[in-house]
């Protein structure tokens, strides 16, 4: 497991201090305090890949556990092979708020940063 430090472990992801601080909120808001954040990554999307963000409260025995504050983050291996050594931010600004994957292994983007391509 990771701590979430700002450079992630080698194979993994980070969770940042806003990432953790949104989903510790969406949790109490849902009053979900079992539940984790989920990453997973699925073919479609305007670039060729696309992620997707969701709470579970089951872990499947592929899955990998990120942690941050109290806060787990839970990849399946597949997904996890596409998002090696990337950061989960929650980034607020003028057009809204949203969780953001800094993806190293992403080659391209789309224009609204939920789909992207490999290079």
């Amino acid at each position: 497991m990771s701590d979430g430090g700002s450079i992630p472990p080698d194979g993994g992801v980070s969770l940042s201090a806003s990432a953790a601080r949104r989903v510790t909120e969406l949790k109490r808001q849902e009053n979900a305090p079992n539940a984790f954040l989920r990453l997973a990554v699925s073919g479609g999307g305007c670039s060729g890949f696309q992620y997707g963000f969701s709470f579970d409260d089951n872990r499947q025995p592929d899955d990998r556990v990120f942690a941050r504050d109290g806060v787990e983050l839970v990849i399946d291996a597949v997904s996890l092979e596409l998002v090696k050594g990337a950061e989960i931010d929650f980034v607020e600004d003028m057009m809204g708020a949203a969780f953001q994957v800094k993806n190293p292994n992403a080659a391209s983007s789309c224009g609204c940063g939920n789909s992207f391509s490999i290079g």
